[in-house]
């Protein structure tokens, strides 16, 4: 089986851009749903549907594959699975290694859909002496201090870090020195690596700050349109008061209301 630290996926060699590189999952999840429901083939307009992108996109995107679809017909379910696959590295063994086993580690340890995916967790490994040789989902932790003998002895390229902030750059640090060229990174920080790494940050709070901000612009806007509401209705008010008020043939030679309007 071949390894991360000898094979690299082909798509930057063919110029794929990366807004399309980031889609290519999201295809692929969308054709793995439909394999498992045995799907022969799909349309452009389904399968963008299911991916959550538009038509046009999709096609363009495919594009830069190579023409897999049929006129008429549309793509073939299970070859388009393997050709995308196959685009993103996924058909060869890429062993992981992740480091900072908090509670987060532990999660991603646990996770169930890195080995259908062309991911094999080939080690953990965490800096607290207390934590060595424990097993979290069936591996024992190792001790950070053998960082470096752990990359090379499983041919690791990819490494995944989940430590706390202050953590994070030496450890990435140490992840790059031994050879490691993709990361993916938990910690809520920003790292700085050489060129020739590649870097995808998942924070989590700042998603949530985000949907904070739509939920803040939809109260916001249901607010106004209330008080657009509003509007109509305190005009109708205003006017019935002022239909209301006395006319001047009902005041009193000198413009004041009577004390006692007739009956």
């Amino acid at each position: 089986m071949a390894t991360g630290r000898t094979h690299r996926p082909a798509t930057r060699s063919r110029g794929i851009p990366e807004a399309t590189v980031a889609r290519l999952p999201l295809y692929l999840r969308a054709l793995t749903a439909l394999s498992e429901r045995s799907v022969p083939t799909v349309s452009s307009e389904e399968l963008a549907a299911a991916a959550g992108v538009n038509s046009a996109k999709l096609r363009k995107d495919f594009s830069y594959l190579g023409s897999y679809g049929t006129r008429g017909v549309g793509y073939d379910v299970e070859y388009l699975v393997y050709q995308i696959s196959r685009e993103l590295g996924l058909t060869q063994d890429w062993p992981v290694v992740i480091v900072g086993i908090g509670n987060l580690g532990a999660a991603l340890a646990n996770y169930g859909g890195f080995a259908s995916r062309g991911f094999r967790v080939a080690a953990l490994i965490d800096a607290d002496p207390a934590m060595a040789g424990k097993p979290v989902a069936g591996i024992p932790v190792q001790h950070s201090d053998d960082l470096e003998k752990i990359i090379e002895d499983n041919g690791v390229s990819i490494g995944v870090i989940a430590t706390p902030a202050g953590a994070a750059q030496p450890v990435c640090d140490r992840l790059v020195a031994a050879g490691v060229t993709s990361i993916l990174n938990f910690a809520p920080t920003v790292l700085s690596v050489p060129d020739g790494v590649d870097v995808r940050k998942v924070d989590l709070s700042i998603e949530l700050q985000i949907l904070a901000f739509h939920e803040q612009r939809k109260a916001g806007e249901e607010a106004a349109g209330s008080s657009d509401g509003a509007g109509p209705v305190a005009a109708a008010a205003r006017g019935a008061s002022a239909s209301a008020s006395p006319s001047a043939s009902d005041q009193g030679p000198d413009g004041d209301v009577p004390a006692v309007m007739p009956a």
